[in-house]
């Protein structure tokens, strides 16, 4: 089913989904280009941490902060800032001078690319009252299209040459960032006046913090899959190749085929129905996922935890535009960043609980299908609040 978007919202649609696979290419740049960076610059694992937590501290903090901005001043100045700061971090990062200068360069990256979801995100959930749900979900489709893109251009195109990867992807968001200011994106929701006169209602609320707090297990449960599935198969004695296969083609499939699948559900089913199914799937497919050690049989239920998490992401952020009609830029911006605290705890608590056993990395990976179950459970209190 086709939804019958005014002209003008479809360019605006178009405009977010050019920011979008702009983040999803940079959001997958520092794992396609850090072995050959360390390489270069002879960094450290414990470097190489530093420089991630680096991209994720940008996010964070451009994700909390920019949602005010977006209410103020337009959704429009902020994806231009956004796009500014990738444009800049990527057209320097080939000519840093070292390991600080990488680390301050990853960090701008992060701010530019936390900016630009957040605010295509807004811009989206504003322009697309009526279908917001489906609107969402179509535009993040084109987030893993771009974490897709970024890997195979680098392997396939450029033989891994990570200068000539920066540039192109530097280059092509100078043609985003064009296409976003000759758009004609609505005006801002109001002045700094309307800006107090409203933050204390809407932070006050517990819904904003339930929402918070579902979308940061959502996220942890995500890069759980994303950082530790394929040595969990290989532990499981999967051959290293076909499990990292499994991955691409099991799980990132499944994500691109649920948000594609999922868009047309959502003009009929309400989209906080749609999360809890989601969230009762992923309880159970990534359990049942984490039980077997057969290829055929982990790629299928990989794949089907895939399409259970597609929905979850864009949906959350088209529930919190619905119930926060007012700074809905400063509520998404709240939510995401509670997303990326996932980001950023995710892995180093399944990392310290696994330690450096095979074992106990399986019994550490449980806490995807436990997260899931605690996203059953506020579902239905934000159902409740909703109500």
């Amino acid at each position: 089913m086709v939804v019958p978007f005014p002209e003008r919202t479809r360019v605006l649609i178009f405009a977010a989904i050019l920011a979008i696979f702009v983040y999803g290419m940079i959001a997958a740049m520092l794992g396609t280009i850090l072995p050959d960076l360390s390489d270069r610059f002879h960094l450290t694992p414990s470097q190489n941490g530093a420089i991630a937590f680096a991209q994720a501290l940008g996010l964070m903090i451009a994700s909390l902060g920019v949602g005010p901005l977006l209410d103020t001043e337009g959704d429009k100045i902020g994806l231009i800032l956004g796009l500014a700061f990738i444009i800049a971090a990527l057209f320097a990062l080939p000519r840093s001078g070292g390991y600080r200068t990488i680390v301050f360069l990853l960090f701008l990256l992060g701010v530019g690319g936390g900016i630009v979801v957040t605010g295509a995100n807004a811009l989206v959930s504003g322009v697309s009252e009526a279908h917001r749900a489906t609107a969402l979900n179509l535009v993040n489709l084109f987030f893993g299209l771009g974490g897709l893109a970024t890997p195979f251009i680098s392997a396939n195109l450029f033989q891994r040459n990570w200068v000539r990867l920066c540039y192109t992807v530097a280059s092509l968001t100078v043609v985003t960032l064009v296409v976003q200011a000759v758009a004609q994106m609505p005006a801002p929701a109001g002045s700094s006046g309307f800006l107090l006169a409203h933050a204390g209602p809407i932070l006050g609320r517990p819904l904003l913090f339930l929402l918070g707090f579902f979308l940061f297990l959502y996220v942890s449960c995500e890069v759980g899959v994303w950082n530790w599935l394929p040595r969990h198969l290989i532990a499981q004695g999967i051959p290293e190749s076909r499990a990292l296969n499994i991955l691409s083609l099991g799980f990132a499939l499944g994500l691109l085929v649920g948000r594609v699948g999922v868009s047309p559900i959502l003009i009929r089913v309400p989209a906080i129905q749609v999360t809890l199914a989601a969230s009762i799937a992923m309880a159970v497919t990534t359990f049942l996922m984490l039980r077997t050690n057969r290829p055929a049989a982990a790629a299928a239920l990989v794949f089907l935890a895939g399409v259970s998490m597609a929905p979850v992401f864009p949906t959350a952020l088209a529930i919190t535009g619905t119930a926060f009609p007012q700074m809905t830029g400063t509520a998404i911006g709240f939510v995401i960043t509670c997303g990326w605290a996932g980001l950023a705890v995710s892995s180093r608590v399944i990392g310290a609980i696994a330690g450096g056993d095979a074992t106990r990395l399986k019994k550490a990976l449980l806490l995807i299908p436990a997260s899931a179950v605690l996203m059953v459970g506020l579902n239905l209190a934000i159902w409740n609040s909703l109500r």
